[in-house]
């Protein structure tokens, strides 16, 4: 360069700033299309969120209190009546029971050993055996109602009503409350009867059919203990 002349010197190209969250020749920044920084396509929160274990301890200690109420309810209905029964008032006038209660009685006991054969098949994991056997469980669990209305018919026919006769009072009264019983007990077998529809190889579901058939094993057995206890009391002691 001489001195007293000037040459053209081009303007250097300004430096680019780079900005927070972009470099040069990069797409758009993250979270610029409106998603979570740590990806749209991922996970909801709820999605990761764990499910509360099943836990078989809480179904066995509530059908035990159950029992319990149960219990206190025959127990309470029993003791009136061998009171009632020993005063030998005039009113008390025992009579024959009608067949029908023989039947339900055989029913009761028949619909034991069914469901008992259907909580094996579940032990083992055999859910079409499972589902034979409980659905005829329910079937002989509405017989036994059945057979219960044909006795209460019969009765009726017979001109035995509850206010003439204490003895038949006692009868209609503690068998009324053992069906209702019973009923709640028939829903309950449709509950197990929808947990083994279908099979299944998730270990905690396999665990609440197991838990579900044992408890309301109890509850089913306990009731036809308790159908055995009032046949002997209103059929022998009288």
């Amino acid at each position: 360069m001489g001195i007293g002349t000037a040459d053209i010197i081009e303007d250097a190209p300004e430096p680019k700033v780079r900005r927070s969250g972009t470099s040069i020749g990069s797409g758009p920044p993250s979270g610029g299309d409106g998603r979570d920084p740590g990806g749209g396509d991922g996970p909801s929160n709820d999605d990761r969120l764990e499910t509360e274990p099943f836990v078989p301890n809480k179904s066995r200690i509530f059908t035990f209190f159950l029992l319990v109420v149960v219990l206190m309810t025959f127990g309470g209905l029993m003791a009136a009546y061998v009171v009632i029964a020993t005063n030998g008032v005039a009113e008390w006038q025992p009579f024959a029971l009608p067949i029908q209660v023989w039947v339900s009685t055989a029913i009761i006991l028949a619909s034991s050993i069914t469901y008992h054969l259907g909580k094996l098949s579940v032990d083992r994991s055999d859910q079409q055996s499972a589902k034979k056997w409980f659905v005829v469980t329910t079937v002989l669990g509405a017989a036994f109602i059945s057979s219960q209305l044909l006795s209460w018919l019969a009765l009726v026919n017979r001109g035995l009503y509850m206010a003439s006769n204490p003895y038949a009072g006692f009868f209609y009264i503690m068998t009324a409350v053992h069906a209702v019983h019973v009923l709640g007990g028939i829903a309950a077998l449709g509950a197990i009867l929808l947990r083994v529809w279908y099979p299944t190889e998730n270990t905690d579901n396999i665990v609440r059919r197991s838990t579900l058939a044992q408890v309301i094993g109890w509850y089913w057995h306990f009731m036809g203990g308790i159908w055995i206890a009032l046949f002997i009391l209103l059929g022998f002691w009288k």
